[in-house]
């Protein structure tokens, strides 16, 4: 996506498999540029992600819906880095979302059965 070009945006917004937004478009081209960046920084975007997490699972405790947040300091930090590096479409909880689905953060209910067999796995017991 990095090398996308205006012609490949014209011809994505013809494309009516996926959100013909010109802004989103243009901001995962961006985005996928600044990824490139960033792996070279950091040496790849895990080493990079994962320091906003102190590169250790947060484990929750959530007992009720209630206790579910939707963003946290880790996920603003991780916005606002991502927003001053010139990332776009990239707010605190579409980043927390990403923590939670790369492990980052392990949000299982207390009740869940996927908790204790994931604590497990990776040694946070």
């Amino acid at each position: 996506m990095a090398t996308f070009d205006q012609d490949k945006v014209e011809q994505l917004m013809l494309n009516s498999a996926i959100i013909r937004n010109r802004g989103k478009i243009n901001a995962a081209i961006n985005n996928a540029k600044l990824f490139i960046d960033i792996q070279h920084e950091f040496g790849s975007f895990s080493n990079y992600m994962w320091a906003f997490v102190d590169n250790k699972t947060i484990v929750n405790e959530n007992k009720t819906l209630a206790d579910f947040p939707a963003t946290t300091a880790e996920s603003d930090a991780w916005s606002k880095d991502l927003k001053k590096r010139g990332f776009k479409f990239v707010g605190s909880t579409i980043c927390y979302a990403h923590m939670q689905a790369c492990g980052m953060v392990n949000d299982h209910s207390l009740d869940c059965y996927k908790r204790k067999h994931i604590l497990e796995k990776y040694q946070q017991l």
